[in-house]
């Protein structure tokens, strides 16, 4: 028997084309000048890190490295079931414009920390960075079922996840740019990001109220008892569950790929900075390439197809990636003779397919999930997926270096992922399949 759930707001004729009006485009601008924001900051202090520029002591500059990276993350894994009950009983866009006054205030502080050149100041920045875009999380996918027809979700879905990616790879740029006038960055970099975050804000006032379905108040302070308590919620609903932890496979492959893009480009390719800027562009544009194809099939409907096909090219597109990796890199080669060479090419075309295949078996799992989870519960489902997106990229991280450190080269690492999502996500797509035909 169908589940009956009650599923977006129903389309309307006279406002469908204008989809992309205040009901969308305000909080698409928050949400990738947010991002932008978040990435930027963390390369610029990453990379001042790992140049000496910023200090702490006698630790090294690979551990701060790691602490950065663990300091971001932790917020998602303690507070993600208190954000998930706050988007289920409060207003999401009260909730949107009270996360980006936090983001200025943590700008804030963060600036106070590049001009005082506070490593200890700059890491407490980015931890509650990490709790500001957690709690944000939520209500960035909740908010869209409330404001947007069912026929309409898969497009701004698609939006999203392609305008996301943008703004990752073109704040890491910019990060990576202003970091580079070194000392004298400093102040510009803090300014810079404050600057963006209060955009951010002026933005996120466009966007339409979004009364929950349930008003309670959210309980705070158990955030393990909190985190278990949503899981089983989650795991309670079969068909966004299996939705879900595909979703979170997903970036369990996009880490794997993306954290090893930068070695694999100067120790197997031989490649300068400039080509790992260019395979990083071309994988962000895959991405949302592959999410636009998404939407396209399906059509304002989720549906397997394109999840079982993303599956299979993710596997081909890792396979002849290491099948194509050169044995004797070059030298410090910058694009113009990278893109010289036919091999080379043939790279470009793997991270470009694989980059597009995760678009296509992404999107249309974000998509399900929406529209078959309860609106009461899907503040909940969705900090569920941060946390099990947390939990899988730290796995990622674990797995890649059981890999190396046992001898493994790069290519053999994204040959064991490529073999590995073959069963693991062809599986779930399956089960999913089977889902679709018994609702």
């Amino acid at each position: 028997m169908p589940i009956d759930y009650p599923l977006a707001r129903p389309p309307d004729s006279t406002t469908s084309q204008q989809w992309r009006g205040r009901r969308f485009t305000p909080l698409f601008v928050t949400q990738f000048l947010g991002a932008f924001n978040d990435n930027a900051f963390k390369s610029a202090l990453l990379i001042l890190i790992a140049y000496g520029v910023l200090k702490a002591g006698t630790l090294s500059p690979a551990l701060l490295v790691n602490l950065c990276a663990a300091l971001f993350i932790l917020p998602f894994v303690l507070f993600s079931a208190a954000a998930g009950r706050l988007a289920d009983s409060a207003d999401k866009a009260a909730i949107a414009r009270a996360t980006k006054l936090l983001e200025f205030a943590v700008m804030a502080l963060g600036a106070l920390g590049f001009m005082l050149g506070s490593v200890a100041v700059l890491l407490l920045a980015l931890f509650l960075m990490g709790l500001q875009s957690t709690l944000f999380g939520p209500v960035k996918y909740a908010l869209l079922p409330q404001h947007l027809g069912v026929d309409e979700l898969m497009r701004a879905n698609g939006w999203i996840e392609a305008g996301t990616f943008v703004a990752i790879l073109l704040g890491t740029v910019a990060g990576g740019l202003m970091a580079a006038g070194g000392d004298a960055a400093r102040l510009p970099l803090g300014l810079a990001c404050m600057t963006i975050a209060a955009a951010g804000y002026l933005a996120s006032r466009w966007i339409p109220p979004a009364p929950p379905a349930t008003p309670g108040r959210p309980s705070f302070g158990r955030p393990l008892a909190d985190t278990g308590a949503i899981l089983r919620l989650a795991r309670s609903e079969r068909g966004p569950w299996l939705a879900l932890l595909a979703i979170s496979w997903f970036w369990f492959v996009g880490a794997t790929f993306l954290t090893l893009l930068p070695v694999y480009t100067r120790d197997t390719l031989g490649g300068d900075e400039a080509v790992v800027t260019l395979l990083l562009g071309v994988f962000t544009v895959g991405v949302g390439l592959g999410a636009f194809l998404a939407a396209r099939w399906c059509r304002g409907e989720a549906r397997p197809a394109p999840v079982i096909a993303g599956a299979a090219g993710i596997t081909l597109a890792g396979l002849d990636l290491w099948a194509g990796s050169p044995s004797t890199p070059g030298t410090a080669v910058g694009v113009t003779v990278f893109l010289a060479d036919p091999a080379s090419l043939r790279v470009v075309f793997d991270c470009a397919l694989v980059s597009v295949a995760g678009g296509l078996f992404s999107l249309p799992l974000y998509t399900h999930l929406q529209q078959r989870c309860p609106l009461e519960r899907l503040g909940r489902m969705i900090a569920a997926l941060n946390v099990v997106n947390a939990g899988f990229m730290v796995a990622a991280a674990g797995f890649a270096a059981a890999l190396l450190a046992a001898g493994a080269g790069v290519p053999e690492v994204w040959l064991a992922t490529a073999l590995l999502n073959l069963a693991v996500a062809g599986t779930i797509g399956l089960r999913w399949r089977r889902t679709q035909r018994a609702a």
